[in-house]
């Protein structure tokens, strides 16, 4: 049977809406997505799939829970597709090199996470081999269909991992991410390229290219949808010596942003690639943030460090045994840059550290006038003839923006942004340091809806739903209002409880705010109105662990409560509301726009 009649954008909010109404089955999913793939081709995106019959018998699984059953499973029935230099249990995995290829009887953490969750694996994806490259070509599997035009290069090295979800053949994918893999190839396919801190996501299981620098990204249609992926896929795994404890840093609502310099900006001769950042600039601005210009040297002279000294040698440390025993198995230029490691002593290799301490110091002083920096995701695309006849400079130029974000241990969401007049999609890319994956990917949500575009190739709109940002199995979304707001007296003890901050909102225009008296700590009162006189007030959301609620729940006086507060983007959430007498008499403050704003006027 065929689910295309009931199952259109297998984005995580079209889907879910989807099954939740009975709409549609995860085996009507099943077939759809069989349905595309068999109507793609040989488009070679995949290097190996899960057979049919077993894709049905996970369906059948899933569609036999109850609605209980279901719930809990955060990403139920979401199709994904995983790159082939990450393993999975009884299928080979081959980093794009058949005479590599071995069979795993584990999974990587990230898959096992992802499968407890309800999502349906469905293929391994094709890459640059080893991971090593920008462009999608450097593969014995064929080059990747660029779902816009196929003269032109998919980007890499995760490659068919970003044109099986731009081409709507599953909703979300793994890639891997070590010089711009998991942001280039969402650039070229109109789709979101989450690249979080290094460590936020286990690499076990995962072939490396450089350990020290490897990240795994997420590509997904939509913002919302990589940072519900990323929700799932989070969290420190033991077994990982790379692994981090991560926490949650937030951009200010006023926050400023980095745009380079116009002597730093190269677009390789390409028009429209400049005037498409140029309207960047101004989009984000509409989104309040301030463009600051910034030098962007010490960012570019990071970037060279990546192929010299002890990060090409990095490279030769994970295959090197099986590299100096199969020379010819490699992929030419493949090989080329790997062995370029023969050409750096230890010597180099301290060197090169030393210098990247010291610009790590001085971009490092950047971020004290800017909170994200907005630059190109690649300055240009090319066809594969192109990439073919000068395959090592022009991979070079793609990696100018790119490059240097592990190396400075920044995080980043490659974002969509329009289309040049060849009808080829190109992005941008939000950066800001370690730990603001769930703040860059609320700030993409926001920039994402303001774009208007569809979503990859797939002809979709973008959905209009509560965003997933912070939604995650185990926690509920609360919003705050008053003193829990981080940096406020009562923050603490959220934090303490699990706590964490998922975005700065504000209500919908229904509410007034009152600086409640005899509060100690002070704090305010949001009282819902009706006659039509309210107004929007600022707002966070935070998460809480649902074994965290109760004592969280125990912590509440009166007159405040936890009600139903509607937010701008969200729709209802539950939060902080007060009780109508204690407002009486108390000092409205609604005109500040919020208890931040009321606070500081009142030590200024």
């Amino acid at each position: 049977m065929s689910g295309e009649s009931v199952i259109g954008s297998l984005d995580l909010t079209t889907l879910g809406a989807a099954y939740a109404s009975g709409a549609a089955t995860v085996g009507g999913m099943v077939e759809t997505v069989l349905d595309r793939i068999e109507g793609a081709g040989d488009d070679h995106v995949w290097i190996a799939r899960v057979e049919a019959a077993d894709l049905r018998r996970r369906a059948g699984e899933l569609d036999a829970l109850d609605r209980a059953e279901a719930a809990k499973l955060p990403l139920f029935g979401i199709p994904f597709a995983v790159k082939d230099n990450i393993d999975v249990a009884g299928m080979p995995t081959t980093a794009a090199c058949p005479d590599f290829a071995y069979v795993p009887q584990v999974s990587a953490t990230l898959v096992d996470r992802l499968l407890n969750a309800g999502a349906v694996l469905v293929g391994k994806t094709n890459l640059d081999q080893f991971a090593t490259g920008l462009v999608g070509v450097r593969s014995p599997y064929g080059v990747p269909r660029n779902p816009f035009d196929a003269r032109y290069i998919p980007g890499g090295s995760s490659s068919g991992s970003a044109v099986a979800v731009s081409a709507g053949l599953v909703g979300f994918s793994l890639g891997t991410d070590t010089a711009g893999s998991g942001r280039v190839p969402a650039s070229f396919n109109n789709i979101v390229g989450l690249k979080p801190t290094r460590g936020a996501l286990s690499t076990k299981g995962v072939v490396p290219a450089c350990r020290s620098l490897d990240c795994v990204s997420i590509f997904a249609l939509t913002s919302a949808d990589a940072a519900a992926v990323f929700d799932v896929a989070a969290g420190f795994d033991a077994a990982d010596p790379y692994s981090r404890t991560t926490h949650d840093a937030a951009l200010p609502e006023g926050f400023r942003f980095g745009v380079p310099r116009a002597a730093d900006l190269h677009f390789f001769g390409d028009e429209a690639a400049a005037e498409l950042y140029g309207i960047a600039v101004e989009r984000l601005t509409a989104l309040g943030g301030t463009p600051v210009t910034i030098d962007f040297t010490p960012f570019r002279e990071t970037a060279e460090l990546l192929y010299s000294g002890p990060w090409v040698a990095e490279r030769m440390a994970a295959v090197e045994s099986f590299l100096r025993e199969s020379p010819e198995s490699l992929h030419p230029i493949t090989r080329r840059i790997i062995t370029g490691a023969d050409a750096y002593s230890a010597v180099d290799t301290f060197r090169a550290m030393y210098r990247l301490e010291e610009l790590r110091r001085i971009a490092g002083a950047v971020w004290d006038d800017i909170d994200v920096l907005l630059v190109p995701t690649a300055g240009t695309i090319y066809t594969v003839d192109q990439l073919e006849a000068d395959p090592v400079a022009l991979n070079t130029n793609l990696g100018e923006y790119t490059n240097f974000t592990n190396l400075l241990d920044l995080s980043a969401i490659a974002v969509p942004n329009g289309f040049g007049p060849l009808g080829l999609p190109l992005g941008v890319t939000l950066i800001a340091p370690a730990f603001h994956d769930r703040a860059l990917a609320d700030l993409g949500r926001r920039w994402q809806a303001a774009t208007g575009l569809t979503l990859g190739a797939t002809g979709a709109a973008l959905p209009d739903a509560k965003p997933l940002v912070g939604a995650t199995s185990g926690r509920t979304v609360l919003a705050m209002v008053g003193g829990h707001m981080e940096g406020m007296a009562l923050s603490p003890e959220l934090v303490a409880l699990g706590g964490r901050k998922v975005a700065a909102v504000r209500t919908e225009p229904l509410y007034r705010l009152y600086a409640l008296p005899g509060m100690n700590p002070a704090r305010p009162g949001l009282l819902r109105v009706a006659d039509g006189g309210g107004h929007a007030i600022g707002a966070e959301l935070w998460s809480i662990p649902d074994g965290r609620l109760a004592a969280f729940m125990a912590t509440i006086k009166g007159p405040l409560g936890i009600g139903t507060v509607m937010v701008e983007g969200w729709g209802p959430v539950k939060g902080f509301l007060c009780e109508a007498y204690a407002t009486v008499g108390a000092e409205e403050i609604s005109g500040f726009g919020g208890w931040r704003a009321y606070v500081a006027a009142r030590a200024g």
